[in-house]
């Protein structure tokens, strides 16, 4: 069954450029090519696609306004399957702040535009980085790992320990469910709250922007050797590795370009296994969300420190990639909707 795509871009060399970078993969169909969005909504109405391609930045009815008509669509059409959307996005900050505001909207996930001297290799990343991000969108996703039921109240270990830090790890669908999550959880704590999403320079520090902006919290990027403080949420640097480091007495962020780990930068296993060492069993760490296992060998190596780890579940997980393979190492102790996350972790904060 080939996953049927349309393209909505105004450069018609661009819109060109995708369709061919498509063409040779037997799986995809591009079945249609329009320069802006109110074509782009007629199109959808009597050929509904699987999949949109869809530009950050259009004239007349821009990224934003088509994203929400595609989901008054979906909306009033309860029985067929969503549309789902991928934004194309520039590298500007401009371009960041609108794919971000997308992403929390529901849209599936984004890829950013090619640019540079070559293009040919350029387009040959995104080529690759579409026809992934399409597969994962196709794909009902894997069955569900058998996982111990587990009981909906969890208490921290019977040990005198009090949580210090909060980590979490989240990629696919990350910002929607972080602008759902993240201002409930800081009303909760004051305790430094941690993430990694996975995402590339630029569009980190639009998602600190946009979540600072509903948080209690000051939300900001990590950056190398700020010390620690509460009522803080530090966001890894897109493109960049950020885990937890001691300077005397105090934990500091840590941010390097070493090597991706899982083909991730940032990577969540990175922060999980430094907040191991850092906080040992005063940490509990939360996998959300996300395509791949990053966070599955930091997760095991949290746990056996003493760490709680909570996973989110499967029905309201955009992809249940992260959180499943963390499930199916047997070390999460909690499985829950992304709604009651924060309850839970407000229940172990008390302890």
């Amino acid at each position: 069954m080939k996953t049927k795509i349309l393209i909505v871009d105004d450069s018609r060399i661009f819109r060109s450029a995708v369709a061919e970078s498509l063409a040779s993969f037997e799986d995809i169909e591009v079945i249609g090519s329009v320069w802006n969005g109110s074509k782009a909504i007629e199109f959808i109405r009597s050929h509904p696609p699987d999949l949109v391609t869809l530009d950050v930045e259009m004239p007349d009815m821009d990224g934003i306004e088509t994203l929400a008509a595609i989901q008054k669509i979906n909306a009033d059409n309860k029985d067929a399957r969503p549309v789902g959307v991928i934004m194309l996005s520039s590298h500007t900050r401009e371009g960041a702040d609108i794919t971000i505001k997308a992403l929390e909207m529901g849209a599936f996930d984004f890829i950013q535009k090619p640019e540079g001297e070559n293009l040919k290799e350029s387009f040959e990343i995104l080529r690759r980085q579409l026809a992934a991000k399409i597969r994962n969108f196709a794909v009902e996703g894997p069955p569900a790992a058998v996982v111990k039921p587990l009981p909906e109240t969890i208490s921290k270990p019977p040990t005198d320990s009090i949580v210090r830090g909060i980590l979490i790890g989240v990629s696919t669908g990350g910002p929607k469910a972080l602008a759902e999550m993240l201002p409930s959880l800081c009303e909760k704590t004051d305790v430094p709250i941690f993430v990694v999403q996975h995402m590339p320079p630029t569009f980190t520090q639009s998602l600190a922007k946009s979540l600072n902006a509903k948080c209690r919290h000051a939300v900001i990027e990590g950056r190398h050797h700020d010390v620690v403080r509460e009522r803080h949420v530090y966001i890894a640097p897109g493109g960049r590795h950020m885990l937890l480091g001691k300077r005397r007495n105090e934990v500091v962020t840590v941010v390097n370009d070493q090597p991706p780990v899982n083909g991730c930068r940032p990577s969540v296993d990175i922060l999980f296994k430094s907040g191991a060492t850092v906080y040992g069993q005063d940490a509990v760490a939360v996998i959300l969300t996300g395509m791949g296992t990053d966070g599955t060998e930091g997760a095991r190596i949290l746990k056996r420190t003493g760490a709680v780890i909570i996973a989110q579940d499967e029905a309201t997980s955009v992809v249940w990639g992260m959180p499943g393979s963390a499930c199916a190492s047997g070390n999460v102790d909690q499985v829950l909707p992304l709604a009651k996350i924060p309850a839970a972790l407000g229940r172990i904060l008390q302890h």
